[in-house]
């Protein structure tokens, strides 16, 4: 029997995974490591932790099971690290997704004229949530990066390609399709780095890692004296697609973890729509390409890490379902989830969070239940400009760690008066990890299929509620929005 380690390298913590070829859990390891925020709308990281959190949890699964077929990456998207071709250190902390220090930059690229063309060719707004402004912004601010940059000295990568990179003794500089389509610098129609792009954003192409499919491979692992094939990297939300087997038209998750993610795949189709969604791949797998429409949601779990350890109102993440209003009444509270502005289908970096219609009757209750609504409401969101350009849903299937929460996971059938279906096993996002590694194994597609846990149906009951408590959520995020551009 086969085994297949799974990496999943997350915004605030990495997970090592070891699945048999049935896709059953054989062994895990989780490390948690901490974000920094030096200024207004910063989100750094060291880029030596993230490295040193994957390679322990790796080496105490490797410790339990030794035998390994293949393995595969999944990781956060559009965080970037820039380091040495000489000493193959990070010149500066990785910058993470959720950084916005260069909002003024891309509205500044809006104001130009820059928008079609940067949408025609990868699909993606101009927004600091990607990695292009970010490169920009280390070789424009940290001394003598500029000049190292035109002399071919330095690399740069999204965490995929720093981690391939430092696992294999820096011999790699790979990335693959799904994480280069998240960097605004790779034309998603011609499948390579855009010379335009790279000279709109002033990067040299010396600095950018090869581009391959999924199921390439990228290396070789070497461990605790262990050598292992990398066969397989995809970015977490395409990897939270596959390991969702959503492998037809219309099929369609929603990722809950630090932020929130609904991905719906359309194939061979690139479909632009013009309300704020994206456009990206999918994934690529035997040289056929799967492109999809993301939306994109900043705030999710990292609110309840929020209120757990800032405000205090429960000790235990698990402990918040017990504070839930289980019929969505929060007694006209609102939350607004802009913790670092607002992604899908707003994309306002300047925005920050808040409650609204507190009184002296709200408690911790509608308070939370307002937090968790809000959730729900950027899904709805999204889910509704689908809806309106009429792009065909088959099914909503969710995932990640905030899914645990039943009352959660029935909000939100309630709020989208849909079927929500949830797998057995919440983590995609490492499954898919494993299944892009069996893929390039030569496993087929048709073998690889999650079991569903439980299917959440919608009380049809309460549509009129929820209906009225959106909507004025919506004109609360609008009010706010209108304030800011006064």
């Amino acid at each position: 029997m086969s085994n297949f380690l799974a990496i999943d390298q997350g915004t605030t913590s990495s997970r090592a995974i070891v699945f048999n070829s049935q896709l059953n859990v054989i062994t895990d390891s989780q490390q948690e490591y901490s974000l920094s925020y030096p200024n207004d709308g910063w989100v750094e990281a060291d880029p030596a932790n993230i490295l040193n959190t994957v390679r322990e949890t790796v080496s105490n699964v490797l410790k339990k099971e030794n035998f390994i077929t293949a393995c595969g990456i999944t990781n956060q998207r559009e965080s970037t690290v820039v380091w040495s071709r000489e000493t193959g250190e990070p010149i500066y902390p990785a910058i993470i997704w959720q950084d916005r220090r260069t909002h003024m930059f891309c509205k500044e690229l809006k104001d130009s004229g820059h928008e079609k063309m940067v949408r025609q060719k990868t699909g993606l707004v101009i927004d600091p949530y990607f990695s292009a402004t970010k490169i920009k912004w280390i070789l424009d601010n940290v001394d003598g990066a500029r000049e190292l940059a035109d002399y071919g000295k330095l690399m740069f990568g999204t965490i995929d390609s720093y981690l391939i990179y430092k696992l294999t003794k820096e011999k790699e500089h790979y990335t693959d399709v799904t994480n280069a389509s998240r960097t605004m610098l790779f034309n998603i129609n011609d499948m390579k780095w855009d010379k335009d792009l790279l000279d709109l954003f002033d990067i040299p192409l010396s600095m950018m890692p090869k581009v391959q499919s999924c199921d390439a491979h990228f290396g070789t692992l070497d461990i605790d004296n262990k050598n292992i094939s990398i066969k397989g990297v995809i970015g977490d939300q395409q990897a939270a697609l596959v390991g969702q087997n959503c492998f037809n038209y219309g099929d369609m998750k929603s990722t809950y973890g630090t932020g929130c993610f609904l991905m719906v795949n359309t194939k061979e189709n690139i479909i632009t729509l013009d309300e704020g969604l994206l456009t990206t791949i999918g994934y690529q797998f035997n040289n056929e390409i799967s492109y999809a429409i993301e939306g994109s949601i900043y705030s999710c779990g990292n609110i309840i890490q929020w209120l757990r350890d800032k405000m205090k109102f429960f000790s235990n993440a698990k402990d918040s379902e017990s504070f839930l209003n289980s019929d969505g009444n929060s007694k006209n509270v609102h939350f607004l989830p802009a913790f670092n502005g607002l992604g899908a289908p707003y994309w306002n970096s300047d925005i920050r969070g808040g409650f609204y219609g507190i009184t002296q009757d709200s408690d911790n209750s509608d308070l939370i239940t307002a937090a968790f609504k809000s959730i729900c409401y950027q899904t709805r969101d999204i889910t509704d400009l689908l809806m309106k350009n009429n792009i065909k849903i088959n099914s909503l299937l969710v995932d990640g760690g905030m899914t645990a929460n039943k009352t959660f996971c029935q909000l939100l059938s309630n709020t989208l008066q849909e079927n929500i279906s949830k797998p057995e096993n919440i983590e995609s996002t490492a499954l898919g990890a494993c299944i892009v590694s069996q893929i390039a194994e030569g496993v087929s597609i048709e073998d690889l299929k999650p079991k569903l846990e439980n299917i959440y149906k919608p009380d049809l009951s309460s549509e009129f509620f929820y209906n009225s408590d959106y909507l004025s959520w919506k004109e609360y995020i609008q009010r706010t929005i209108s304030t800011i551009k006064q």
